[in-house]
């Protein structure tokens, strides 16, 4: 047993136990998971709880999601094909989502294992790190996502490869600073009235973070919105061009497309914002089921990202079908004609940018 001072086996406060209350439980929990106590004898509805099962539904969300994006990135990895800008931003969203679900496995085994101050430190400071490049990947993808739109005639160029590689490096530079915030001393280990929903994050930590996350999802929103104009301008330029109607194939695409991004931000939001919001309003002496309530939601996008961003992609869906099964079959390989196949090509081109993200 480690000497340093003892730390709960939950992301929250000191008993496991309390998790659906702000209550105590019947076991005391001052030296982390113990013995029963052998002066009290409980009824089996009053026996305490050895692990708390949010912990385990945390535990198998980080488990999918490692897994998910592992297969994401070892498919980036060993296809030489997907080397270019997009796909090097898909690479980042998943290496960052994999490494948050490991976060996720590393501190429910370390919590209940080791019981250590360092080890609770170095899994939180791994999560926020994680978690953290996730969401600036997705922001690094919407701002290529508007480029290839603005900048349609001139984003296939080595100024794309070289503004690509930068926001790489500030995300992942940033994201490893945020993670490093707690190992480096700023947490409530020391000072629990500090706290704020997730131990051993301070408020002022999680303020941040929490802000940091409103800004981008602010600009996220901005950017999509640009994007939506500029589909839009397109649309009705191309429109007026070939003489197209408004029930035409041309104008269904577009809209499919525009629904897509629609998706994709509410998706996100959906997702984040409960946690992000209850994070900034709360602190350790809410009840626990509250903060699992909300951050359980936050761990699935990271579930839902390659399903949006990977696998509807066709180069990687190919690249996948090798992987696995070593041919590509040919509803993948040749593409069923949809409607937005009898538009013009610019258009068409248009359409999916949005409709498949990165692309």
């Amino acid at each position: 047993m480690s000497e340093e001072s003892p730390v709960s086996p939950s992301w929250l406060g000191q008993d496991p136990t309390t998790w659906a209350s702000g209550g105590g439980g019947p076991l005391d929990n001052s030296t982390g998971l113990d013995t029963f106590p052998q002066d009290n004898i409980y009824t089996p509805s009053q026996l305490p709880l050895l692990v708390n099962p949010w912990d385990i539904v945390l535990c198998s969300s980080g488990t999918l999601i490692a897994c998910e994006n592992a297969l994401v990135v070892l498919v980036i990895w060993q296809n030489p094909a997907l080397r270019a800008p997009m796909f090097l931003l898909i690479g980042s969203l998943a290496l960052a989502d994999l490494l948050a679900g490991l976060g996720l496995v590393l501190h429910f085994t370390c919590a209940y294992l080791l019981h250590s101050d360092s080890a609770q430190l170095l899994t939180v400071g791994l999560v926020v790190a994680s978690f953290s490049a996730s969401v600036f990947s997705l922001l690094a993808i919407t701002i290529d996502r508007y480029l290839s739109l603005y900048y349609a005639l001139t984003y296939n160029s080595e100024r794309t490869a070289a503004f690509t590689y930068t926001m790489l490096v500030l995300l992942w530079g940033l994201s490893l600073c945020l993670g490093l915030l707690p190992v480096t001393g700023v947490n409530c280990l020391a000072e629990e009235a500090s706290c704020s929903v997730v131990r051993p994050l301070t408020k002022n930590n999680i303020a941040v973070l929490s802000v940091s996350f409103l800004l981008l999802f602010g600009l996220m929103l901005q950017l999509y919105v640009q994007i939506c104009k500029i589909v839009m301008r397109h649309a009705h330029q191309i429109a007026l061009q070939h003489h197209f109607l408004a029930a035409s194939p041309h104008y269904v695409t577009t809209r499919k497309g525009v629904s897509t991004l629609a998706i994709i931000l509410g998706t996100f939001a959906a997702c984040w914002m409960p946690f992000t919001v209850y994070s900034l309003i709360a602190d350790y002496t809410y009840p626990p089921l509250y903060t699992y309530a909300t951050l359980v939601p936050a761990t699935y996008n990271s579930v839902i990202n390659p399903v949006i961003y990977a696998f509807r992609n066709q180069e990687i869906q190919k690249a996948l079908w090798l992987v696995c099964c070593g041919c590509v079959p040919s509803s993948v390989a040749h593409r069923a004609r949809t409607p937005s196949d009898v538009v013009p090509e610019q258009q068409q081109d248009t359409c999916e940018r949005i409709m498949w993200p990165g692309l």
